[in-house]
């Protein structure tokens, strides 16, 4: 059976850790970044250690063509993607009229508009063919909204209504989404997002290899929403939503903060 996982953002962090997860399981990678040299060494590990096809795009998904380029690149290299593992994302503290306006923007094309393209070109592969498999990383950020992170968490809402929605249209088709929602992960994600000092990651967070695992099982058994920690994910099911929103904004606003 055709076992190739593409995986968005592979250079490092969760991206990575997905990548290594499925080689380890005997699957073939297509793995994309921007960092071209990131990629081949995660390509030359995977394949070294377990026998695989590691195949690299490095390709920056946040431009207004990125995600179409690497469509049109994968097609080329006539590689069949069974599992789209999209992973790619960034965010970025600070008050929405503070930050740059390309920044924002930038982080809305690649955390929402890469990520339906390449759901709606592999998905619609995928249903064509009658089986395959969507795992989108969230966030326990798509759960509410986040002042000083404004951008980034009205993007994980977004993904977390989409892949729910789109895990409906595409089951009967024998393909499934997995949202995987997870809470503070230890990855270069707080580097570029400016989150240093701010009490969300002062109170530690999950390694990248514990949440890869996490969501990569959670994709195979055909699970529609998975927070990585039970205590976080009672706690953004059931009780936040029950929370007076101003005390929400300012909770969130107060961990967010320097």
């Amino acid at each position: 059976m055709p076992n190739t996982a593409l995986v968005t953002g592979a250079s490092s962090g969760i991206g990575a850790e997905l990548a290594r997860y499925h080689a380890a399981r005997g699957g073939d990678v297509v793995l994309t970044a921007r960092s071209a040299q990131a990629l081949q060494t995660l390509a030359d590990e995977l394949h070294e250690k377990h026998a695989i096809k590691a195949h690299v795009f490095p390709v920056d998904l946040a431009s207004p063509d990125g995600a179409a380029q690497l469509i049109k690149q994968i097609t080329a290299a006539g590689v069949q993607v069974d599992i789209l593992i999209n992973n790619a994302g960034f965010g970025g503290q600070g008050r929405h009229i503070d930050r740059g306006i390309s920044d924002e923007l930038g982080m809305v094309d690649l955390n929402v508009k890469a990520l339906v393209t390449l759901c709606h070109h592999f998905g619609g592969e995928m249903a064509q063919r009658g089986q395959g498999r969507i795992l989108n990383v969230g966030s326990t950020a798509g759960f509410m909204p986040g002042p000083m992170q404004a951008v980034y968490f009205a993007t994980k809402a977004f993904v977390q209504s989409f892949s729910q929605a789109l895990d409906y249209e595409l089951r009967p088709k024998g393909v499934t989404v997995t949202l995987l929602a997870p809470g503070y992960v230890k990855t270069a994600f707080a580097d570029r997002a400016g989150l240093h000092g701010t009490k969300l990651v002062a109170g530690g967070g999950k390694t990248p290899q514990d949440v890869a695992k996490h969501g990569y099982d959670a994709m195979l058994r055909g699970t529609l929403v998975s927070v990585n920690e039970q205590p976080l994910g009672f706690l953004v099911n059931w009780i936040i939503p029950m929370m007076p929103r101003r005390m929400v904004l300012r909770m969130i606003a107060r961990m967010q903060s320097k």
